[in-house]
């Protein structure tokens, strides 16, 4: 079981590219300070925004921030991502590695390699790779995590029908199963049914907490608060989010927030905590990361819980 305290997680995914070396570090210094633990990147993060076309700059800014802190490896865990970096620059999603044996190897001993540990704490599958047989992914992570490379190993972005398949493909095997998931969520939703604009990404849905909290996986959110769209006029929300619910949930939000002396980042995340989800945040600023670890401090119950649902 690794059900555990829900707790804020730190988005790494611009660190080295669109958030620079000097500001990243004293975000990292930060959430360390306020006793944030857990690091969320990704070995793609972020081909988009660098140059070269391909991922490893927000694991490098951790490995470089790690040897300049000693100390700091032992106070942090670290999660990264294997599928979707690029084997040819510029090239996404034509030549992403998927899921193979080997790319998930190669993909875990490169990030070990930028990040400069020996091992990471959590090892994700960044999406789905339906050409390559689950057993043979399966069984990869369940290698890593008997070499130590990875201590616990997690599926983000898939389906819950195919973890539940590997993890009895992994109990066949006798090998470490997933223990986490990892989809995007946050107190307001799209308009059922309809496509994201954003490529590769899975919504949480009602069967993917009912399966993790049958089997005590742990489960992480990211787009938690909706790239600055609940606090900024200049960042609205995706055309998708464009119906009666929103505007309603909104509105309770703002009573929310008002009642309980909190930001509206703040309720959100505590929304999420409160129901055992760990929502990662991605900060470009020091204030961003401590206004969201005070989200631990929000006193949230399920009178407000039953107020949002009724608003949706």
């Amino acid at each position: 079981m690794y059900t555990t305290n829900p707790q804020i997680v730190l988005g790494t995914m611009d660190f080295g590219t669109r958030v620079a070396p000097e500001r990243a570090f004293a975000i990292l210094d930060s959430f360390v300070a306020g006793g944030g633990v857990w690091l969320d990147t990704a070995n793609c993060y972020s081909l988009w925004s660098d140059p070269s076309g391909v991922g490893g700059s927000s694991e490098r800014l951790i490995g470089a921030w790690l040897r300049a802190r000693p100390g700091a490896r032992d106070a942090v865990r670290i999660a990264t991502k294997v599928r979707q970096n690029p084997l040819v620059p510029h090239s996404w999603p034509e030549s992403a590695e998927g899921l193979s044996a080997r790319a998930v190897r190669t993909g875990a001993e490169e990030s070990l390699g930028r990040l400069g540990v020996d091992h990471v704490d959590l090892l994700w599958a960044h999406a789905e790779d339906r050409t390559v047989p689950l057993e043979e992914t399966v069984g990869a992570f369940g290698e890593l995590v008997s070499k130590g490379v990875a201590l616990r190993v997690g599926a983000a972005n898939h389906a819950a029908w195919r973890v539940e398949r590997a993890r009895s493909l992994a109990r066949e095997q006798r090998v470490e199963p997933w223990t986490a998931l990892q989809l995007r969520h946050s107190l307001v939703q799209p308009r059922p049914f309809t496509p994201l604009a954003e490529a590769g990404h899975r919504m949480l849905a009602a069967e993917d907490l009912d399966l993790a909290r049958s089997e005590g996986l742990a489960v992480w959110s990211y787009s938690s608060l909706m790239w600055g769209s609940y606090v900024r006029a200049d960042k609205p929300l995706p055309p998708t989010y464009d119906h009666p619910g929103t505007p309603r949930v909104l509105a309770v939000l703002d009573d929310v927030a008002g009642e309980l002396s909190a930001t509206r980042n703040q309720v959100v995340l505590a929304w999420l905590m409160l129901q055992g989800i760990d929502p990662i945040v991605g900060a470009s600023r020091v204030e961003q990361i401590e206004e969201a670890l005070a989200a631990r401090h929000v006193r949230l119950g399920d009178e407000h819980l039953a107020r949002f649902a009724e608003a949706r």
